[in-house]
């Protein structure tokens, strides 16, 4: 019969043995939860065995050192990521709830469209003003007119775009001047 102490996998675990404790606490001094630190050298452990062929050098405790630090800067940013775990039945009702997000989509489609009624001087001036942030000033300079007019045009663009999304602007009947 094989003597199972003389085998390479005996003397390899031999030679990690001694070193678990140090990357125990190294790794809980890393994560802060012993759970996770314990997860994390068994898989640094695992991950030394399965390429121990690949090491560089004969100290065999700076690479496995290496191997955990480096692990660990992958979970923390793994965790970082996925954002704070919870068990799912600690989770209140609602919390994974989210609005629906078609309703803003077809707001969103509606303005666009109501600013494309707009005539194009008004349009402009909103889209200066509200949409760009120019000042009154800004948007004067730019369109080369007075800032009154500036301010008359935002003003009618403004009523109009509400008119418009409000659907009371279809049913407008325009005021016509009689001539006599």
């Amino acid at each position: 019969m094989p003597c199972f102490e003389e085998s390479p996998l005996n003397d390899l675990i031999n030679l990690l043995q001694p070193l678990v404790p140090g990357l125990r606490r190294y790794a809980r001094a890393l994560l802060h939860d012993a759970a996770a630190a314990d997860d994390l050298v068994q898989d640094c452990l695992e991950h030394a065995i399965s390429r121990w062929g690949q090491r560089r050098g004969d100290s065999v405790r700076p690479w496995l050192y290496a191997i955990l630090h480096n692990l660990a800067v992958n979970r923390l940013k793994q965790k970082r990521r996925r954002g704070p775990h919870m068990p799912i039945e600690a989770v209140e009702e609602g919390t994974f709830a989210q609005a629906p997000r078609q309703d803003q989509a077809l707001h969103q489609e509606d303005v666009f469209r109501a600013i494309a009624q707009l005539p194009e001087d008004q349009r402009a001036v909103l889209l200066l003003v509200s949409v760009e942030d120019l000042s009154y000033e800004e948007a004067a300079a730019t369109l080369q007119v007075p800032i009154g007019t500036i301010m008359s045009r935002l003003s009618r663009a403004r009523e109009r775009l509400r008119r418009i999304l409000d659907g009371s602007e279809s049913r407008a009947v325009p005021h016509l001047r009689r001539v006599k």
